[in-house]
């Protein structure tokens, strides 16, 4: 089933047919499979196939990591540059963070402050990196957030924190489908001397339902050159340091 979603994520639909043929299974496998993912929300069932969902929607996790791993997974490495030795790191969730963790993962002397519970369970077997895990109300996006999440966060003084958004334009700033997501997410960043965006290009330029911070709490972005260089541009003319990788 991961290789439907995958595909799913790469072409925004698949044909039960042209799935029977790419994967060597039978249609009544598809179907069967299909049925399985529209019960779990990760998949829209049409006749024929299925689609992953409206485009104001927010995407699950599993669809969301199938897209633009290779791009995710150079700006986790260009993020994790810029955390110094021995720093405090606030790390919320997302595919793009969790690659981030993941770059993180070997790397000695730091503290990472997540809310993310899958991110925490990658850096928990990781003895040389101390770990703290905000509490609160679980989001589908692995992320605790709300007010038991704030509170926690208000006794932690971070060097540098990194958020994953699901739109960054130079007009609205940093948005995400959730309003509660977003109060968590801005408080990640209140709690910084250093804040840092890591959104993959097809986040650029988008704006989603609720506002996180506007660009002047950014200071840094990193992204992928798959970006368009005229948003880069409008992004970098309002003081936001860009790392496109």
């Amino acid at each position: 089933m991961t290789a439907i979603l995958k595909r799913a994520a790469e072409t925004g639909s698949v044909d039960v047919a042209d799935l029977a043929s790419f994967l060597g299974v039978s249609g009544a496998t598809i179907r069967r499979d299909l049925q399985t993912l529209a019960a779990q929300h990760l998949l829209v069932r049409t006749h024929g196939g299925a689609v992953v969902g409206d485009t104001g929607q927010e995407l699950s996790v599993l669809v969301k990591s199938t897209r633009n791993q290779d791009e995710k997974r150079r700006i986790g490495r260009a993020a994790a540059a810029l955390v110094q030795d021995g720093a405090v790191v606030g790390l919320t969730g997302g595919t793009t963070a969790t690659e981030l963790a993941r770059a993180l993962a070997d790397r000695r002397g730091i503290t990472v402050v997540t809310n993310a519970i899958n991110i925490a369970a990658e850096l928990a077997i990781r003895p040389q990196i101390t770990l703290v895990v905000i509490g609160g109300v679980a989001r589908p996006s692995y992320e605790m957030v709300g007010p038991a999440a704030e509170m926690m966060l208000d006794n932690y003084h971070l060097d540098i924190a990194f958020i994953g958004v699901d739109g960054l334009s130079a007009q609205e700033g940093c948005t995400t489908y959730h309003e509660m997501e977003a109060q968590t997410d801005r408080n990640f960043l209140e709690r910084a001397r250093r804040s840092v965006v890591i959104a993959d290009s097809s986040k650029i330029g988008h704006v989603t339902f609720a506002r996180i911070v506007p660009l002047a709490r950014v200071d840094d972005i990193v992204t992928d050159t798959g970006a368009d260089p005229q948003q880069l541009r409008e992004l970098a003319e309002s003081g936001v340091r860009i790392h496109a990788v």
